[in-house]
């Protein structure tokens, strides 16, 4: 197993909803996992799961994948041309953290190129076509950024820490879907957030409920 260097967030390390997703999938665990990073996954790396463990060639931890109870997470949906309309304000093309994020940067024709904007509300909702190959990984990177950037704010950058993701269905390669996602709680440098994913018909495809780090440093 490895994270190809395409999927990518910060600079040099695999983005976190796409790299939880991998390393569910790896773990075969029964029901709906958590995954915590325990360190920025590496790119291009072998990688190995041993007990639920992530591990590096080193036999550094990278992640811990856990069996979790179900949970209820679900974001209220965003009717797709107001998400369309919202995204247009998506605050990452003025200023972006790390704008080749395979999900979320604005510099990656070749990514997911998720751009949440806000609703009056608070909310954060994107338009998301589904890529032409579409794996469960996918979904988890899909439910990763929309809830990062509903508490990201300039000067004060965030990155994933632990996600669980609840999915039901996976979208059809070219499907026109929409990603909410919401901040539940904020203490310290933690931010619980929840997001979701609806199909092209509003049914309800996935669920999320993350914590996100703001790095050290950032402004409070």
């Amino acid at each position: 197993m490895r994270v190809e260097s395409r999927y990518n967030g910060p600079p040099g390390s695999g983005n976190g909803g796409w790299s939880a997703g991998t390393f569910a999938a790896a773990a075969g665990l029964p029901g709906p996992v958590e995954v915590t990073l325990r360190r920025p996954p590496p790119l291009d790396t072998p990688l190995t799961v041993v007990d639920g463990e992530v591990h590096d060639p080193d036999g550094l931890v990278v992640a811990e994948v856990r069996p979790t109870d179900g949970f209820d997470a679900v974001v209220p949906p965003v009717d797709r041309a107001d998400a369309v309309r919202v995204s247009a304000a998506y605050p990452g093309f003025v200023g972006h953290p790390f704008p080749d994020c395979y999900v979320c940067g604005p510099r990656r024709a070749d990514g997911l190129r998720i751009f949440p904007g806000r609703v009056p509300d608070g909310r954060t909702a994107a338009p998301f076509r589904a890529p032409a190959e579409v794996t469960t990984a996918t979904v988890w990177a899909a439910l990763d950024c929309p809830g990062g950037w509903a508490v990201i704010a300039p000067g004060r950058p965030y990155v994933l820490g632990r996600i669980a993701a609840l999915v039901d269905a996976l979208p059809e390669p070219g499907d026109e879907c929409v990603v909410t996602g919401v901040t539940v709680g904020v203490e310290g440098r933690k931010a619980g957030v929840h997001t979701s994913l609806y199909g092209p018909t509003g049914a309800l495809l996935a669920t999320a409920r993350a914590t996100w780090i703001a790095l050290p440093g950032s402004a409070t």
